[in-house]
């Protein structure tokens, strides 16, 4: 083009003024042409220039990616591996050769209410093949059960024994226990029996002397004890049904003071009758008695000096008179109080 272009400028002065401008146009028109093609050409090869570039970014990351991924799993293996080493004591090596993918996969356990065929050629008994899936659900499952353990005790063993000798002493001691509860009822048992055998009888007996001497302290009534609970002789009451003569009435409560005293006095001196002891006491038993009443209680007492001996205490003078001996305190003339005792006989 330069060459065209100084051609005509070597021309210039060759051709007439007038004829320089359908030169140059006949010589610019293909210059144009061939530039519009060359920036396009470049155009081209700029975007291709643009899409080799963004491929190699492309190409760059997946291979940055990678890197970092590879770095990872390089990582996570040797962790795997020191994790294998620390915890089973076993090397990359022989993990992969025992337990490796290509490795049949040992059958599993029955589950909860399983059995497993007693055949050891069943399938369920036999190794089968390793298949990823299949195991990550067994794992899942393994971890899932592992779970629901919840926290391992290192010092479950040492608890479990010492419980184990705690309960074994409690053990014993409850049989301890068990053996004297049994004992005790036992001997309690025994002594219900006694007990009822000895109120049964003394009941009877008392029974028998009350009405002997309530007729004899009211000539012409009638006395008896009644049980308030005959099957029960252990927790039985003792009713106490008293009739003098000439009334109609049963209940203490509506006798006369005297009648309820010389009832009283009944009882007493009828369990003495039933079981004699070598002396008995009797506080101012026949205070509200009438001189007829005494006189009978008096006879009775006299029967009662004949196997034991007596201390009544009592300001009647009827009572002392069948004294063999009297202590008490008595006032002298000069109003000072003096301690006596007399042998009547």
């Amino acid at each position: 083009e330069r060459g065209g272009v100084d051609d005509v400028a070597q021309g210039r002065d060759l051709v007439p003024e007038g004829d320089v401008r359908p030169v140059l146009a006949a010589v610019a028109e293909p210059a144009a042409d061939a530039r519009a093609d060359r920036e396009q050409g470049l155009g081209a090869a700029r975007a291709r220039g643009r899409e080799l570039k963004a491929a190699l970014d492309k190409l760059t990351d997946s291979v940055h990616r990678g890197e970092v991924l590879g770095a990872e799993k390089r990582l996570r293996i040797e962790q795997l591996e020191a994790k294998a080493l620390e915890e089973f004591g076993v090397e990359t090596g022989a993990l992969t050769a025992e337990y490796g993918p290509d490795q049949p996969v040992p059958p599993s356990p029955p589950a909860e209410g399983e059995t497993l065929p007693e055949d050891p050629d069943d399938p369920r008994n036999q190794p089968r093949p390793f298949i990823r899936s299949e195991q990550e659900r067994r794992l899942k499952a393994a971890e899932r059960a592992f779970q629901q353990l919840g926290k391992v005790n290192p010092l479950a063993l040492e608890e479990f024994a010492a419980l184990e000798e705690r309960h074994r002493f409690l053990s014993e001691q409850l049989e301890d226990l068990k053996k004297t509860r049994a004992d005790l009822l036992q001997v309690v048992k025994e002594v219900d029996q006694r007990v009822e055998q000895v109120f049964t009888e003394a009941y009877h007996d008392t029974a028998r002397e009350f009405e002997g001497v309530f007729s004899r302290l009211f000539p012409g009534g009638e006395g008896r004890l009644v049980l308030t609970d005959p099957d029960s002789m252990l927790t039985t009451g003792v009713d106490v049904e008293a009739r003098p003569p000439g009334k109609k009435v049963k209940r203490l409560s509506l006798l006369s003071g005297g009648e309820r005293s010389l009832t009283a006095v009944a009882l007493l001196v009828s369990i003495f009758k039933a079981r004699p002891s070598p002396f008995y006491v009797m506080d101012e038993v026949e205070a509200a008695l009438d001189d007829t009443n005494l006189q009978r209680l008096i006879r009775i007492m006299r029967e009662l000096q004949e196997s034991s001996q007596l201390i009544v205490i009592t300001h009647q003078k009827r009572t002392m008179e069948v004294a063999d001996a009297l202590y008490g305190v008595s006032m002298q003339g000069d109003g000072v109080s003096k301690v006596i005792s007399q042998r009547l006989r």
